[in-house]
């Protein structure tokens, strides 16, 4: 009896496979429940996914959104080339009076090439950013003060729509009666052209406003100034930069008619080489300071539409 407990307790007690069995080759990232490996697939692929939409995917997207926004701008610039070049060879002016592209052109590169010609743009566009920063200032100030006080909406509501209808060039009498030949002059127009526009697009935006936003609001303690900069103001921002991309295609217009009508001793901008263009009957100088004009007018242009997507992205408007 004691032979047979000893032999028990020298047996091994566990699963040791026989010697002649082959080993089992066991995967090293393989788990408990033999999901690991596929799930490390898929991750891997999914990361790559990503990284394919995030990289060659924008990459991708962003030449094509550059390339729809500028080949219609390009082929609107050889429409426009073209016609201008049928007109010249429909005999319709001397070409004294029209010249052609051809003559044009070369007169733009030489003006372009010139430091008096940039030295007229540099006073143009001081005035054009002066002008237009005391636009938004008064528009703001009086857009703010109309949309919040009702009385003040029905005594100023219609006179800033008629200010704003009304022509800059009007203005010109009465400010060279007040100012003079000045740089108050030009940029008193300016103002009285922008203002009236900046001034409704934040009236709008305000208007539009939800309620639910302006409840919300309240719920939350937002009350008086509080609320207008953290919940009215955010909220209309797209209408107000609508307004202040309006407002500046009035303060351009107003400032090219003043610095054409208000000329200040020896300065020179480009309303005064427009006008010397024109009194000498130079018709290619006075063409070629005209596509300048449009040039910074569109490049503005382009600059608000910018401004105006990056917002639209905020709000989640944009595709």
């Amino acid at each position: 009896m004691a032979h047979d407990t000893t032999s028990r307790n020298d047996t091994p007690l566990t699963d040791t496979p026989p010697a002649d069995t082959p080993p089992v080759d066991t995967p090293p990232d393989l788990t408990a429940n033999g999901d690991a490996p596929a799930a490390d697939r898929l991750n891997r692929e999914l990361a790559g996914l990503d990284a394919l939409e995030l990289g060659g995917g924008t990459g991708r997207r962003l030449l094509q959104r550059t390339w729809s926004a500028v080949w219609p701008m390009a082929a609107a610039v050889v429409i426009a080339l073209l016609a201008w070049q049928a007109v010249v060879w429909s005999g319709w002016k001397e070409p004294w009076v029209l010249p052609g592209p051809r003559d044009t052109f070369p007169v733009l590169w030489d003006q372009i090439t010139s430091s008096r010609f940039w030295k007229a743009v540099a006073l143009t566009m001081q005035r054009a950013i002066v002008g237009f920063a005391l636009s938004i200032a008064v528009g703001v100030v009086v857009g703010a003060l109309v949309s919040q006080f009702r009385v003040l909406r029905r005594a100023f509501g219609s006179l800033i729509t008629g200010l704003q209808t009304m022509p800059s060039i009007a203005w010109f009498p009465l400010a060279i009666l007040l100012f003079k030949l000045s740089e108050s002059a030009i940029l008193f127009v300016v103002v009285l052209g922008a203002a009236p526009s900046i001034a409704n697009g934040l009236i709008a935006g305000v208007d539009y406003t939800p309620p639910i936003l302006l409840r919300a609001g309240k719920v939350m303690g937002l009350r008086g100034f509080n609320l207008y900069r953290h919940l009215v103001l955010p909220a209309s921002l797209p209408s107000f930069i609508a307004g202040l991309k309006q407002g500046w295609a009035f303060a351009w217009r107003s400032l090219m008619a003043g610095e054409l009508l208000v000329i200040i001793g020896s300065t020179t901008s480009l309303g005064v080489l427009l006008s010397q263009a024109r009194e000498l009957n130079n018709t290619a100088d006075m063409i070629s300071y005209m596509i300048v004009i449009l040039v910074i007018g569109i490049v503005i242009d382009q600059l608000f539409g910018v401004l105006d997507r990056a917002v639209r992205g905020r709000w989640g408007l944009e595709d």
